[in-house]
């Protein structure tokens, strides 16, 4: 008792500090005020999707860098042969390959030596591979260079990024690296990110050339300038780079009183700039930034002050917009948006309350029926899971995690989820009971039986929220993370936390025979062993015929994609002047004939459609600002709560990485199996899940239900409930086989199907009543998850005793007609078998 009750204290002190972890969530503003801001502080932060904002994903087009430094190396090669009087042909470039001719093949081993002798970055990184053959040397740039290159203009990116966000002063913006190429950016509070949008497209490259003279040898270039498109010929090479310009503002010009950008330069581009302009007075200096000319002003006398103002008939938001600009520094490269959201405040406020109702409301159901069921004992599992809970805010809390709505989702499918190991070990304590145990007895035996498989169904679970978290995005990782954590905290809860409650609930009658309340249908049908295999052919039959039928749905009708996986703009559009035939109307008269629309939720709310346009690699982030215009040029009210737009190359990158989510699911789930289990365990179990995951793909077609991300979260999120429900049937046959490998297999599936029943339709109804309000309640945000779930949950608790059983028993049948064993030897069978060997 002395262990026991240090184990209690154990459990008690991270108890409370996950609940302490918690509390600050839940603290009005008057009560932290008195606590340390270290503890206040640990809190959970809101999504965009609950309090508004907006979202951009940017992706650096570095391919300008990689060219340049092809460049670099070939005309430092170059200028190495011409001083070892090597001759060659004009040189040819082929992406990150350049090559050249050699006069004389004898040179060829030179020339490769001096190409190789500056080949290393300071870094120690191979810049380029050399190659040579006859008379022909190549250059190629290696891998580890060209990642190099994109790793380093990705963490410029990110900080010029910023700065200029910085400079915006827009409250606590979350710039990130996302992938080798992107940037994400996500502003709570901005609901138009137009603006924003263009800074951060600009790429304010500036650099100072001079107008070419007449005559002039010098290679030139031709460049437009920004304000009326005259062209002028300036020379190639740059006088003096934008970086060395420290400060700019706005300012207003002595005389006319125009608005200027006033610069200052560093130390190294006051002299430089000095030197340039004393030796070129009555010469003009082109300003070029992104390649337009801005001003080419003639130098009239020495500048050496290092300070200096740019003309260009600004605006004063125009000179301040460039301004900020110079100040925060030029983009290495240039950022393109690929993926654009944003959530308007009262679109949030809606989605908090929306996910506290449906949550609460949802876990009350749960508490409810556990109570009905099981009384007394369904108080202290009732007990667990409010701590499961607070220990999922805790930690939540303590990683510093932001709380979306497909998080809350995941909260309210653990809520469902985790009642089912407690409902295992209340059943595994029944049935000790039943064979006449006294208390503590049956508690040990029930918690033992119990225990390996509620690891092997948590641990199937895992295997599918892993993936998702892999290669999901922002809002659908935030589902993955909190299903992880439940799972996590719920094996805790119901094995550590439930132990102890139960202990103590008994410690008066621990030499009596317990008893426990259910429903007496349900408990004849576990006593007696009922012919769930009985109809096994038309089972069978059945469930193919709904999958066939499903597929035939899949390329016929189709799934309703969301752009998520099309690209192209959504826009949720709320108007109170126009008509569904007004609105399309006004968008034919604005060109924008691809644009399909529908009624969405309440009166006066419609979605816009607008699909990628063919052939584009980028997403014109510029046609929602348009379209807008358009709608407000008749509705001047018209708000626009949501707004989605997602590049083709973002939307094909999700369709690969859900596809292939769901075979590594499938993939990992087989092989764990395969090691827990045996084969035509691990096959009987991918099998029957391939079918439940094409009927459920079958309902998404019959339904219409927008097949998004948060779609493909619920596919994986039922791949884990179905396959946890095959484990508990499948772990009950392997108890079966291992007590008497010489029983029918036939009898001994029945009699597990028969054992699981009650857990089975328990935990099947605690899950489908956590989500039920979600579904109903919801709206349409979490359609797309809660309905598809609550269709999987029925398919995959049928499956489990319909589908999973009959395929092992023909797997098995056919073991045992070549000769095999359902099981391979356990460990205590193989220590016997060596203790017998002579």
């Amino acid at each position: 008792m002395r262990f026991f009750n240090t184990r209690a204290v154990i459990y008690l002190l991270l108890i409370l500090l996950g609940l302490c972890s918690a509390a600050p969530n839940f603290l009005n503003a008057k009560a932290q005020e008195n606590l340390p801001a270290w503890f206040t502080h640990n809190t959970l932060k809101l999504g965009l999707d609950l309090q508004g904002g907006s979202h951009l994903l940017m992706s650096a087009d570095t391919t300008p860098l990689i060219n340049g430094a092809v460049e670099r190396a070939a005309e430092q090669l170059l200028a190495q042969l011409r001083e070892n009087k090597i001759a060659y042909a004009k040189p040819q470039t082929d992406g990150t390959r350049w090559q050249l001719s050699l006069r004389n093949a004898a040179n060829l081993e030179k020339a490769k030596a001096l190409a190789t002798e500056h080949n290393r970055t300071p870094a120690g990184v191979r810049m380029f591979k050399v190659a040579g053959q006859e008379n022909t040397l190549s250059i190629t740039l290696t891998e580890e260079y060209i990642a190099q290159i994109r790793k380093d203009a990705l963490d410029r990116s990110l900080e010029v990024v910023r700065r200029r966000l910085n400079e915006t002063g827009l409250v606590e913006p979350s710039i990130s690296k996302q992938g080798d190429d992107g940037v994400l950016i996500q502003m709570p509070g901005v609901s138009d990110p137009a603006y924003i949008r263009q800074l951060l497209g600009t790429t304010a490259q500036m650099s100072f050339h001079w107008v070419a003279r007449p005559q002039s040898t010098i290679p030139t270039m031709t460049v437009l300038s920004s304000q009326d498109q005259q062209a002028y010929t300036l020379e190639k090479q740059v006088a003096m780079k934008g970086e060395h310009i420290s400060d700019a503002s706005l300012g207003f010009h002595q005389n006319t009183g125009e608005p200027v950008v006033t610069f200052a330069l560093d130390n190294v581009g006051a002299k430089l700039f000095g030197d340039m302009t004393r030796k070129n007075i009555g010469r003009a200096l082109a300003i070029v930034l992104d390649n337009e000319v801005i001003t080419a002003p003639v130098i009239q006398g020495v500048i050496g002050s290092g300070r200096g103002e740019i003309t260009g008939n600004f605006t004063s938001s125009e000179a301040s917009d460039l301004a900020l600009l110079l100040r925060a520094g030029a983009l290495p490269a240039p950022l393109a948006v690929v993926e654009e959201r944003t959530v308007g405040p009262d679109l949030g406020s809606d989605a908090i309350q929306m996910g506290l109702f449906t949550g609460v409301l949802g876990a009350a159901l749960v508490l409810l029926f556990m109570t009905v069921i099981y009384r007394g004992w369904g108080l202290i599992a009732c007990s667990s899971l409010t701590i499961n809970i607070g220990l999922i805010f805790g930690i939540l809390s303590l990683l510093n995690a932001t709380l979306t709505l497909p998080g809350i989702a995941g909260i309210i499918l653990t809520i469902g989820m985790a009642v089912d190991a407690n409902i295992l070990i209340n059943e595994r304590i029944r049935e000790e009971s039943a064979r006449g145990k006294r208390a503590m007895a049956a508690i040990n035996a029930g918690f033992d039986k119990a225990y390996a498989t509620i690891i092997d169904a948590n641990v199937t679970t895992l295997i599918a929220v892993s993936l998702l978290f892999m290669f999901g995005n922002g809002p659908v990782r935030g589902f993955a993370v909190t299903i992880a954590i439940g799972l996590v905290t719920s094996m805790f809860t119901s094995i550590a936390v439930t132990r102890v409650l139960i202990k103590w609930h008994i410690r008066k009658r621990q030499r009596d025979v317990l008893s426990f309340s259910g429903f007496a249908m349900l408990d004849r049908l576990s006593k007696r062993n009922t012919n769930f295999l009985g109809g096994r052919f038309m089972g069978l039959a059945l469930s193919a015929i709904l999958s066939l039928g499903s597929v035939a749905l899949f390329f016929g009708a189709g799934l309703n994609y969301g752009v998520d996986f099309t690209g192209g703009t959504l826009v949720n559009v709320k108007t109170e002047q126009l008509s569904v035939q007004g609105l399309r109307s006004n968008l034919l008269a604005h060109d924008f004939d691809r644009a399909s629309i529908q009624e969405f939720g309440d009166d006066k709310q419609f979605l816009v459609r607008l699909p990628a346009h063919s052939g584009d690699k980028q997403l014109s982030a510029n046609e929602i600002d348009s379209l807008k215009a358009a709608i407000l040029s008749e509705d001047p009210a018209a708000t626009f709560p949501r707004v989605d737009m997602v590049g083709p190359k973002i939307s094909g990158g999700f369709a690969d990485a859900s596809i292939l989510a769901v075979l590594l699911a499938a993939a990992g789930m087989l092989v764990y199996l395969w090691i827990r289990y045996e084969s035509h365990f691990a096959t009987a179990a991918i099998a029957t899940i391939g079918l439940d995951i094409t009927k459920t793909i079958g309902f998404f077609a019959l339904t219409g239900l927008e097949f998004n991300l948060t779609a493909v979260a619920a596919l994986l999120a039922l791949i884990g409930y179905s396959i946890n429900d095959k484990v508990v049937v499948f772990d009950r046959v392997r108890e079966g086989l291992r007590a008497d490998p010489n029983a029918p297999l036939l009898h001994v599936l029945n009699e597990s199907i028969s054992s699981t029943l009650t857990r089975t339709l328990f935990t099947s109804a605690t899950t489908i009543l956590a989500i039920l309000p979600m579904a109903v309640a919801g709206g349409d945000a979490v359609s797309s998850f809660a309905k598809p779930m609550l269709f999987g949950i029925i398919v995959g608790t049928s499956s489990s005793i319909f589908i999973a059983s009959p395929i092992l028993y023909f797997l098995g049948v056919w073991r045992e007609q070549k000769g095999l064993k359902q099981l391979r030897p356990s460990a205590e069978e193989v220590r016997e078998s060596l203790a017998l060997m002579p």
